[in-house]
């Protein structure tokens, strides 16, 4: 476990009788790429201004290397940040913009140059200097805003939303050249987006937020593969969410069907979710299918079919096949028991208390 940089404790955020935050408890590590990932109106682009200090928390603590400051301004933190419109100054070429902060500071001329000169190189725009910024791409001024914030070697890049105006192309493309600098440099990023392809191509940890809360953190592959509840397992990716009984452990019912899973540790008979995947459901023939469904339509999305079916209950399936099939016909779909992944119903979600008077009702009958 490497050394914590920010952590947030407790954090409560309210305007008026909204609550934006609900105690938000957040830990950095020194040196790795995070990511904030929720919708729009979530919250995560408040707490990267509660971190950065352009606004204050209405309760609660941020830590800086173990020290609080709340009461810090912001230029007086170890952090920059990227704006998702840049915040460029039109009326500077590229190298007055990336010295801006530099100058603030009354150091020397020549330090000033070289410093410029390496932020431009480690964002490839060495030369680009005196260019006007009205003569850039957006994945150029993209690059310009994150020189400057690195110039003044920040212990935390915070990074608001900085790859929403870039083409699909583009962006493809930043994401690998944000994941490159922040491995070069070694500091850490808190990286903001509504994005899920993007937080898992590009985080060591996300964190993902709706409401106003934290619902879930861990690496992308941890939150992709074991989603904690409904809200995860759906905005994560594409799911197939069914619900079930956990009829023991390793042993799930669900459409009428008992299967194998490979989970275990719940209540003998606990109403639950099953989540499965659409990349990980195999086609086969109806005789030989888990669960029998039909083709409702399909889609080519370059590399796959995306095929939507419905089976015998109405319940809606998503199938990622590498071959088409025919709009209307019955299919078999199959998959492996760790391909099943298994939710509890929580306080989060909406219909816990239903679930559970259900499940206290079938015990008592017992």
């Amino acid at each position: 476990m490497g050394k914590t940089i920010v952590e947030l404790r407790n954090i409560v955020k309210k305007y008026d009788d909204s609550v934006i935050l609900k105690n938000i408890n957040i830990k950095l590590e020194e040196g790795k790429f995070y990511t904030l990932l929720g919708p729009s109106g979530c919250g995560k682009t408040t707490i990267l201004r509660i971190i950065g200090g352009f606004i204050d928390a209405t309760s609660g603590d941020i830590l800086f290397n173990g020290k609080r400051i709340n009461d810090v301004p912001t230029n007086h933190r170890q952090v920059n940040t990227v704006f998702q419109d840049y915040a460029l100054f039109p009326h500077m070429n590229v190298f007055e913009n990336v010295a801006f902060g530099l100058k603030l500071q009354h150091i020397p001329k020549q330090t000033i140059i070289a410093k410029v000169q390496r932020a431009l190189k480690l964002v490839h725009l060495d030369g680009y200097q005196d260019r006007e910024i009205t003569a850039l791409s957006g994945g150029q001024k993209q690059r310009i805003a994150i020189a400057r914030a690195i110039v003044m070697k920040p212990k935390v890049l915070l990074l608001d939303e900085p790859l929403s105006a870039l083409d699909a192309k583009l962006r493809k493309e930043m994401q690998y050249e944000l994941r490159s600098l922040q491995q070069r440099l070694g500091i850490t990023f808190l990286f903001v987006t509504h994005d899920q392809e993007e937080a898992l191509a590009m985080s060591d940890e996300i964190f993902v937020i709706n409401h106003g809360q934290v619902l879930q953190s861990g690496s992308p592959v941890s939150i992709y593969d074991e989603p904690l509840n409904h809200f995860v397992a759906d905005f994560i990716g594409e799911s197939n969410i069914i619900p079930g009984k956990m009829i023991k452990d390793y042993e799930v019912e669900f459409l009428g069907k008992r299967f194998e899973c490979a989970d275990a540790g719940m209540r003998p008979n606990e109403p639950i979710e099953v989540v499965l995947r659409p990349e990980d459901l195999d086609i086969t023939l109806p005789q030989q299918g888990k669960i029998i469904v039909t083709v409702k339509s399909q889609l080519f999305r370059g590399d796959y079919y995306e095929i939507a079916a419905v089976d015998e209950d109405d319940n809606e399936w998503l199938i990622h096949a590498i071959n088409p099939v025919t709009n209307n016909s019955t299919i078999g779909i199959t998959f492996d028991p760790e391909d099943i992944h298994v939710m509890r119903f929580n306080e989060s979600e909406t219909d816990f208390d239903a679930r559970l008077d259900q499940y206290e009702g079938e015990e008592r009958e017992k």
